[in-house]
């Protein structure tokens, strides 16, 4: 059942999207944080293609899961502000369904090294190898679960109703 109202129908898409991302985020905790990381959340950074919704929820839901997972100021902050980079140009990219989750990648790649050298101290690994591996991760999420999950909403993509017209 879809609301009328399109604000409406786009908060609850922006909530569902949030609560998902803490959930699997938190759920595949051992493997969603440290300097070798797949966090099956990032899966969802293919949803700006459907919502604009999408882009405030894996903000905050970022954002929750890093507070909730025990993560440092830096990390909260820092981590989350590359999710909502990445969910802002995705969407912008959303006409072309192979470039959306690569904002992701880049920026989580580009960031999260930093906030693991200087925030968590690791300091036994370079930070361009961080950033191969956050890349690899960040690959395996948006990329290998986000276009299996792509493929299966493209199927039903009318569920996301007329929240895809308005922002």
């Amino acid at each position: 059942m879809k609301s009328k109202d399109p604000k409406v129908t786009w908060i609850t898409q922006g909530a569902a999207i949030a609560a998902l991302y803490v959930v699997l985020t938190l759920v595949f905790a051992p493997i969603s944080f440290g300097p070798v990381q797949l966090r099956v959340a990032e899966a969802l950074c293919i949803l700006p293609m459907f919502t604009p919704a999408a882009i405030p929820g894996l903000f905050i839901g970022c954002l929750i899961a890093n507070l909730l997972g025990g993560g440092i100021v830096l990390d909260v902050v820092f981590g989350s502000l590359a999710t909502l980079i990445g969910a802002v140009l995705g969407y912008m990219l959303r006409s072309n369904r192979w470039l959306v989750p690569l904002p992701a990648v880049i920026a989580n790649a580009l960031i999260v090294p930093f906030v693991l050298k200087f925030g968590y101290g690791v300091v036994d690994v370079a930070i361009p190898v961080l950033m191969l591996q956050i890349a690899a991760g960040e690959i395996l999420g948006c990329y290998v679960l986000g276009e299996l999950f792509a493929s299966a909403l493209m199927k039903r993509k009318a569920i996301f109703g007329s929240a895809t017209e308005s922002m």
